[in-house]
């Protein structure tokens, strides 16, 4: 998801998206433990989809955009 996308949504939904990486995240280090999972580069995109999730969440909270 682009950062404009992300803006777009309300507060709701960025919380149930964020719930939802967060569970994506643990799901995809539990088969990188059991060396189940096949592309190592899907943990950084979470990472990163989290990290812009919770910026925006903290704009908002201190209303700077």
């Amino acid at each position: 998801m682009k950062i404009d996308e992300i803006r777009s949504l309300g507060d709701p939904e960025l919380l149930k998206r964020l719930t939802e990486a967060r569970q994506e995240l643990f799901n995809l280090r539990l088969r990188l433990a059991t060396r189940q999972l096949a592309n190592h580069r899907e943990l950084p995109k979470v990472k990163k989809r989290i990290a812009r999730i919770e910026t925006v969440i903290r704009e908002r909270e201190y209303g700077i955009r």
